[in-house]
């Protein structure tokens, strides 16, 4: 997905416990989303988001707002 020009956004909620428990900033996220292997979409403008990171699998939800130029991550998850 490309993430240029666009402000990204995490929710309170996903700072809290995704970005920290990864050890994540925003550029971190940037790449993330950058590399996805997989890309869903889930509504009108909200997505989920497959990566790689090592062996494990990691997955962003989020909205991407074409309007506002605004990526808003709503949360993540992580599986083997």
């Amino acid at each position: 997905m490309d993430t240029n020009g666009y402000t990204i956004r995490p929710s309170k909620h996903f700072i809290l416990s995704w970005m920290r428990k990864w050890d994540y900033d925003i550029d971190a996220l940037r790449s993330a989303i950058e590399r996805a292997y997989k890309i869903n979409k889930a509504g009108k403008n909200k997505f989920e988001l497959y990566f790689h990171v090592k062996e494990k699998s990691r997955k962003l939800i989020l909205v991407k707002d074409d309007e506002f130029k605004e990526i808003f991550i709503i949360t993540g998850a992580e599986g083997k």
